[in-house]
């Protein structure tokens, strides 16, 4: 054997100092809310929740009239960066057309 070489041991694993990895923690999720008023229609809130937020008719049409009959309604659940993004696009595209729809954001 050269000098270089070291005998196998087989206790490899005795006196290692093993740095543990920290746990990658997920990201909070944000509910993008939306809330019921007088004078946006219900077609534009089906528009606006198919358009921003990825949903077909159906369940769209389920959101509006929850967010009608009950005041206020989950649009989407996102991570935060996500939910401001699609609560500040809808809310943009609400004033274009001259709706008052108001959205909010809640940490889940």
């Amino acid at each position: 054997m050269s000098e270089n070489e070291r005998p196998p041991r087989p206790e490899r694993d005795e006196g290692l100092a093993v740095r543990e990895r920290p746990k990658t923690q997920k990201p909070r999720l944000y509910k993008v809310l939306l809330h019921n008023d007088d004078f946006t229609t219900q077609e534009f809130v089906v528009h606006l929740l198919m358009e921003v937020f990825r949903k077909d008719f159906t369940e769209a049409t389920a959101i509006m009239l929850h967010v009608h009959t009950k005041g206020v309604g989950v649009a989407g659940v996102y991570t935060r960066d996500v939910a401001e993004t699609k609560l500040e696009v809808a809310t943009k595209l609400a004033r274009e057309a001259g709706m008052p729809l108001q959205l909010t954001l809640e940490a889940e």
